[in-house]
């Protein structure tokens, strides 16, 4: 009887699916199983569950389906991670699958049919997979975010999730806490950048990266890096100091400017006796992949399985 050492990692993006098999293993992605589809998520149900389909039949078709011990995804919320249904509603994405059970409905578009689907958050997967195999790999408590369209968050101690104790925020992340005149999620993402560059230039753009790009020759750009940096430092400090985390690894798009606000940020943590490690994923895209398929290792789903959040 063969091994059942190959797991699939699907990352579900705003806009893509991203796929690949892992040999958990040996801990390696099998690197011609990778397959990037784009998809409409306004679309309808059965389009977008066949357009996750087509990205993850490419993955099957690559690999020895008898060694596969099942799909594990990486997921964003609004979503019921214990059941595998999804509760998007409001968040102008993949709205036709409210109340859909994925695990249920989307098997019947597979090329294996009767495959396990287990589920994790998309914030969740990329810490799990930077404490497996990544920069967090040997350290017992990390909190890893990602910088991006959003704030994403999570913390592990000993390889698994902390969702709900008292040295963490309630649901184990960051994003929807208050936080000066609105929420984190404000405040520590793309949508920052772009609002406080269009005050200060009265320019409109697309992103961090034409940002960075103006900060070569703009004071008024690299301060506002700085800025960040420094609010980013500030906000952790008391957080770590409930959870006095061993590294705070940190990826998404925002992060390939940590060169413009890393130093401001590393500086607060000093000024407050903060010790952690701040580490940029080199891993990136793929921790979310690595994270998700080590839901079908057994001994860590079993220390999991009944702490999964539901939103």
């Amino acid at each position: 009887m063969n091994e059942k050492n190959i797991t699939i990692g699907a990352d579900i993006g705003g806009g893509h699916i991203l796929s690949a098999a892992i040999d958990t293993r040996k801990g390696e992605i099998i690197e011609d199983s990778r397959a990037y589809v784009k998809v409409n998520n306004k679309a309808s149900k059965t389009e977008i569950l066949k357009t996750w389909a087509e990205a993850l039949n490419t993955t099957i078709g690559k690999i020895d389906a008898s060694r596969l011990a099942g799909i594990g995804f990486a997921m964003p919320g609004p979503f019921d991670y214990k059941t595998g249904m999804a509760l998007f509603e409001g968040n102008d994405k993949y709205e036709a699958l409210y109340k859909v059970s994925i695990k249920e409905e989307l098997p019947s578009f597979l090329a294996a049919p009767g495959i396990a689907l287990r589920f994790l958050n998309d914030a969740t997967s990329f810490a799990v997979g930077v404490s497996w195999l990544g920069e967090a790999k040997g350290y017992n408590k990390v909190i890893a975010v990602t910088l991006g369209t959003g704030f994403g968050s999570a913390y592990v101690e000993d390889g698994a999730p902390v969702v709900q104790r008292e040295d963490v925020p309630e649901q184990g992340c960051f994003w929807h806490l208050p936080y000066e005149d609105g929420i984190v999620d404000d405040y520590f993402s793309t949508r920052w950048f772009i609002r406080e560059y269009e005050k200060l230039s009265g320019q409109k753009v697309k992103g961090v990266k034409e940002i960075a790009e103006a900060a070569e020759n703009s004071e008024a750009a690299k301060g506002l890096f700085r800025t960040f940096g420094h609010n980013m430092g500030a906000f952790f400090v008391p957080w770590l100091k409930l959870f006095p985390a061993d590294i705070l690894v940190m990826g998404g798009n925002v992060t390939h400017a940590f060169n413009l606000f890393g130093e401001a940020m590393q500086a607060v943590f000093l000024e407050n006796d903060i010790r952690t490690r701040i580490a940029i994923s080199s891993l990136m895209e793929d921790a979310a992949l690595i994270g998700s398929a080590r839901l079908f290792e057994e001994s860590f789903w079993n220390k999991i399985k009944d702490k999964l959040p539901s939103i």
